[in-house]
Formats: C-alpha cells, sequence, structure tokens
C-alpha cells in the first residue's frame, strides 16, 4: 500500500492552517507542551471578534466544512460566509494536522502511536477554545456539528460565557452502552489485524484489512434497514460473485483505508464513548439549544435526541425526516439547513438580547 497523505486533497475548497504553541492539559492530568491544531476558516472576524460561527466536524471529517456541509457552509446558507466567521477545527486524534497518533511525542522522538493520550470531547472543546480567543474570537455566535460534531457542540453549549446559540445534530446526551459496543467492535477489528502489532505498525504497512472491516461496521449503522433494502435488495454484483451490498461495503472500507490511520480511528472512537455531559456537571446551565434527531438513525435513535433536549434546559427539539439513517446529516442537507434557520430566526424574533448577534434569514 502506498503510504496516505495526510491531508485534505488538491480539490479542497479550503486552505488548511495549523496553530502551535498550546499547551494543554487533559481531563487525565496528562500535560502536553505543544498540541497543534489544524483547522480552516471562511470570512472575516470582526474588529469585535464576536461574529464567529464554529462548525465540528465527525468521526472522519476534516476541516473542510464548506466540502463535506456545503449545504449549510457558504454564502446565504445557515453558515454564512459573508456575514459570520465561520472556523472548523480538527479534533485531536485525526490524521488531518492536529495532534494525535501521527504525531512525534517530543520527548521520545517518535511518533504517538497507539501511546496517544486520550482525549475528551470535553478536552476537544477546551483545546479549541484556546485556539479561538489566540485567532482573537470573543464570542461564538453558533456552535453546530452531527456526529461527533454534535458532541463538541453539545459541549460548547456550556461555554455560556462564550456560545451564544448551539445546535447539536445526530447524537444524544451521552455514547449509550449500544454505540459503545459499536465502536469497540470496530477497535477489536482494527487490533485484530496481524499488521497492528499493537499500535506500533510502520505508515506504509498499515493493518488495513483490521480498518476495512472496522469501516464497513461503521456503514451498517451510518444507514437504515428501509434504505439499504430499497437500494441493493437481494441483487448481486455485476459479476454475480457476491451481493451488491457487499460490493458496497467492501468499497467503502478500501475508501476509508486510502485516506486515514488505525491508530487515529482507534483514538476517535474512544473520544466518541467520552461522550456524557451530565459528567462531573451538579447542575446543567446551557445557551439557547436547537437539537436535530433523525427518524430512521439506528445509532442515535430519535429518542436519544427527545431525552436530550428534556435535559438540556433550554432546547428546542426538530426532527429531521429522512430515510438514509445517521447520514442524513451529511445528505439531507438543504432539510437541515432549513431546520436550523427556522429555529434561529425564532430566537432572533423572540428573544431582544439576541436580534445582533444570532445568525439568521438563511
Amino acid at each position: 500500500m502506498n503510504r496516505p497523505s495526510w491531508q485534505i486533497g488538491p480539490d479542497s475548497t479550503s486552505e488548511v492552517r495549523r496553530y502551535s504553541r498550546v499547551a494543554f492539559t487533559t481531563e487525565a492530568g496528562v500535560r502536553l507542551a505543544d498540541c497543534p491544531i489544524a483547522y480552516s476558516s471562511w470570512g472575516t472576524l470582526n474588529e469585535a471578534g464576536d461574529n464567529c460561527i464554529v462548525v465540528c466536524h465527525a468521526l472522519t471529517g476534516n476541516t473542510d466544512a464548506a466540502d463535506w456541509w456545503s449545504g449549510l457552509v457558504g454564502s446565504g446558507r445557515v453558515l454564512d460566509t459573508d456575514r459570520y466567521f465561520v472556523i472548523c477545527l480538527n479534533v485531536p486524534g485525526s490524521p488531518y494536522g492536529s495532534i494525535g497518533p501521527l504525531t512525534v511525542n517530543p520527548e521520545t522522538g517518535v511518533r504517538y502511536g497507539a501511546a496517544f493520550p486520550a482525549f475528551t470531547v470535553r478536552d476537544t472543546v477546551a483545546i479549541h477554545r484556546i485556539v479561538l480567543e489566540d485567532l482573537g474570537v470573543t464570542q461564538v455566535v453558533l456552535a453546530a456539528g452531527g456526529s461527533l460534531g454534535g458532541m463538541q457542540a453539545a459541549e460548547w453549549a456550556f461555554e455560556t460565557d462564550f456560545v451564544k446559540t448551539a445546535a447539536i445534530v445526530a447524537c444524544g446526551a451521552s455514547h449509550s452502552p449500544w454505540c459503545i459496543g459499536w465502536s469497540n467492535a470496530q477497535r477489536a477489528a482494527i487490533m485484530a489485524d496481524a499488521a497492528f502489532e499493537g499500535g506500533a505498525y510502520e505508515l506504509d504497512h498499515q493493518p488495513t484489512a483490521g480498518l476495512a472491516v472496522a469501516r464497513q461496521i461503521a456503514m451498517m449503522t451510518y444507514r437504515s434497514f428501509g434504505e439499504f433494502y430499497d437500494r441493493f435488495g437481494r441483487r448481486l454484483s455485476d459479476d454475480g460473485s457476491s451481493f451488491s451490498v457487499s460490493t458496497y461495503l467492501d468499497y467503502q472500507g478500501q475508501k476509508l483505508v486510502s485516506r486515514f490511520d488505525a491508530n487515529c480511528y482507534i483514538a476517535l472512537t474512544r473520544t466518541m464513548d467520552s461522550h456524557d455531559i451530565r459528567r462531573d456537571r451538579s447542575e446543567l446551565t446551557c445557551c439557547p439549544t436547537l437539537v436535530v434527531g433523525i427518524t430512521t438513525d439506528v445509532l442515535y435513535p430519535l429518542d436519544e435526541q427527545k431525552l436530550l433536549s428534556e435535559t438540556l434546559p433550554d432546547s428546542e427539539l426538530a426532527i429531521l425526516d429522512s430515510p438514509f439513517g445517521h447520514d442524513a446529516f451529511l445528505i439531507e442537507q438543504n432539510k437541515l439547513n432549513a431546520l436550523i434557520s427556522e429555529w434561529l430566526n425564532k430566537i432572533k424574533r423572540t428573544r431582544r438580547s439576541f436580534a445582533t448577534h444570532v445568525a439568521c434569514d438563511a
């Protein structure tokens, strides 16, 4: 296998910047002297620094939100790059520029690999806030994301001195035993690959078989029974050697292998497992929040979003009706843009103190 190039790619719509000089101590007490954080941004930060929108990416996502969320990010969309400074910061543990298993540990001179320290979702938001404040951001108008991005948005909602509103899409109040089980199965597939070598593999000898299987497992949770049935049925592949759904899953596994790192996948799924907004919080005080659930999401069933909305003291539930399961937050972008826009416009109409701060009218 050719060594992957850990970057967004030649067709990216954004320039990836890398912010270094971030000293950080994780929740577990691990002190890191320099934690580079990659980000992409669009629009211009105003003089007051209070027109920022934070977009949070999902598990294998990158910072190019204008590409994977083009229906929401851009001129005239809810995340309006003409009016706001829109920024997407890369999650620690990712292979796309932030500190992670691919980063060289300055204490040892070799990559962290499997020894990369655990980052919680709360750690991610904390280190991202450091970067934002160093960039001159004084207020976040909206923090929004889906799946792992939704978990980050949920944590941003508790930064009430800094964040005005949050949109949490396709996740629950905590990572459920159901979700942790799926994550564990994916990690087990990677670790069972003989090439994994305890996480000490060379980059040009990745545990590709295990990582591909992990992606196949994940793909079965990202869509719905009905969508798979309608899309594939019991049809055979073109050469008749397997079912077409098997061919699809094989393709998705190989596609991820060409652009991702196995240790990074393990680290990020563990970050997702840490998600629990109630952990170590005696009170749940948050900014106005929209919780969006998807009707056919089998990974984060709609009841989880209902519970999350009931748990957060200042929230509203919106339902995205779609046959595409969990991935609807990436597929049904026009519908999602409309749901968030409608809610933000309501906030602006009904709360005068938000009139000059909240993104709306998209």
